[in-house]
């Protein structure tokens, strides 16, 4: 969210509306849940509807950049290959012709230039790097044996059955197992229940932590043991022509996704508005919304209305929020996110080790490491790359990431970003033309222990309004593609049963 905008609700002084435009559904929030939402109003031939976006472009944690060389990601870089249950994920890959086939084939084919160019992964630690993310070289034995009984356990989650016959970590999550047994995990760390189940191998604790500060952006002794394990077990998609391990990616990261959902709003989106008030009324539901580009505010008249932006914002806009959702959109808080670009006139110089790869991880740096714009483009030696480097503030308490975010100069940030990739590549400084760095204060729920099961995360999920409908992440209590895009398709289904249209259900089986 734009600080300067965003920051505005908190002071809550606009100008009145002095236009209005009408329309059957308006969607706040053009990330990936509010253009799923579109997606969905739109394959069902509704498409009277208006997406209202604070920034300039649309896509949320999905948006990316152009430089003349290659496209690269603002955000989220990849997607697993889509499990069974993610049905509404399959649908679309399928209208973009990405999954060829039947889409709801246990092991369907996907187009080859989507699947993650090898070597996909590596990890550079103790001055050598390692293809993949579990670290190997110089373990003891019996830290071997500890990491083969960990992969085995994840193994046996990923099929594992609730008392209620559900997968016990699905993805969507909603269609999780609910087996008290299972959720009863959401009560303690990750960081926890390694220990209780003898995990003790330090290369496992740093897999652990390094997953939770890539996925949720909070270290593994803050996050529930639920989400931890979610992580490793939910991802079970399988493929014809790739292995269990492939990730769907470009070199735009998750922005092609975001903006094929784009084309299909057409249009049909307004970006640069700033929603600062809801008002439910007899015949509808108010939209006032500030475009700051002209200094006036816009009010929107519309049927019905899908909130698909962070759920905190939603307690600064809607006066007549009943308190008990009040409480469930302040819950769990959200954590703060660095993301840095470095153009590059030319590869620079590599360690000892493994051949560059698609995703570059730091085993003992301040940030989680790299992704490689051009790695997609492995067929053309190009001169000149994008790494896009990523860096969760998890060492902070929410708060006082944001203050540091917000303070701290954007060369002080580039300065000490360069200084950590020197210790893997040398002359990268030399090779630099531009850094840029987006600050995200409020990039993603944090799936605290106790935050997901059996409090304010489910009475959020299960709000009910004659008017308007929740569409977010934020409802799952973590951010990741799948469960953006659930969320804005099952508003978006909502919708549609209001307004009496008919639909094939993208979400139910």
């Amino acid at each position: 969210m734009s600080p300067e905008f965003g920051h505005r609700l908190r002071e809550g002084i606009f100008p009145a509306p002095g236009e209005i435009r009408r329309t059957a559904v308006a969607i706040i929030g053009g990330g990936v849940s509010g253009l799923s939402a579109a997606w969905k109003l739109d394959k069902a031939g509704v498409g009277d509807f208006l997406v209202l976006e604070l920034e300039r472009e649309v896509g949320g944690n999905s948006r990316s950049g152009q430089s003349p060389l290659v496209a690269y990601p603002w955000g989220a870089h990849y997607l697993p290959l889509p499990t069974r249950e993610s049905r509404a994920v399959r649908e679309l890959l399928s209208d973009l012709g990405v999954l060829q086939g039947d889409p709801l084939a246990s092991r369907p084919a996907y187009d080859e230039r989507y699947l993650c160019a090898t070597p996909q992964e590596r990890i550079f630690r103790d001055g050598l790097w390692e293809e993949g993310l579990l670290p190997r070289l110089g373990l003891s034995p019996a830290e071997r044996d500890q990491q083969k009984r960990f992969q085995a356990r994840m193994e046996e989650m990923k099929h594992a059955r609730g008392r209620d016959g559900r997968r016990v970590f699905a993805l969507p999550m909603e269609l999780s197992s609910r087996d008290p047994a299972w959720l009863a995990l959401d009560r303690i760390s990750f960081q926890d229940w390694l220990v209780e189940n003898r995990f003790t191998a330090p290369s496992l604790h740093w897999l652990a932590h390094y997953a939770c500060r890539d996925d949720y952006g909070t270290a593994y002794d803050q996050t529930s043991a639920w989400a931890g394990l979610h992580y490793f077990a939910c991802r079970s998609g399988e493929a014809d022509n790739a292995a269990p391990d492939a990730v769907l990616t470009a070199p735009e990261g998750n922005g092609w996704l975001a903006k094929a959902l784009a084309r299909r709003a057409g249009g049909r989106a307004l970006t640069g508005a700033v929603v600062w008030r809801l008002q439910e009324a007899t015949n509808g539901i108010l939209v006032d919304c500030w475009l700051p580009g002209e200094n006036r505010s816009l009010r929107i008249q519309a049927e019905q209305a899908v909130w698909a932006a962070p759920a905190f914002v939603l307690s600064r806009v809607w006066g007549a929020m009943p308190a008990a959702l009040r409480q469930g959109v302040l819950a769990g808080g959200h954590a703060p996110w660095l993301v840095a670009n470095l153009h590059l006139d030319d590869f620079p110089e590599e360690r000892r080790g493994a051949q560059p790869a698609w995703d570059n991880v730091l085993y003992d740096s301040p940030g989680l490491g790299y992704v490689t714009a051009t790695h997609q483009l492995i067929r053309r030696r190009l001169k000149g790359t994008v790494f896009t480097y990523y860096r969760a503030l998890h060492d902070l308490p929410p708060a006082a990431g944001r203050r540091l975010l917000l303070e701290t100069p954007r060369e002080v940030w580039a300065g000490n970003i360069l200084a950590e990739l020197e210790r893997v590549h040398p002359d990268i400084r030399s090779l630099a033309t531009r850094l840029d760095v987006f600050r995200n204060g409020h990039a993603m729920r944090r799936p605290v222990p106790g935050s997901l099961w059996g409090g304010e995360r489910e009475r959020l999920a299960a709000f009910r309004s004659r008017r308007l409908t929740l569409a977010h992440a934020d409802l799952s209590g973590f951010s990741v593609f799948e469960e953006a895009q659930y969320r804005g398709v099952v508003a978006a289904e909502r919708v549609l049963e209001r307004l009496g249209a008919p639909f094939v259900s993208s979400v139910d089986g």
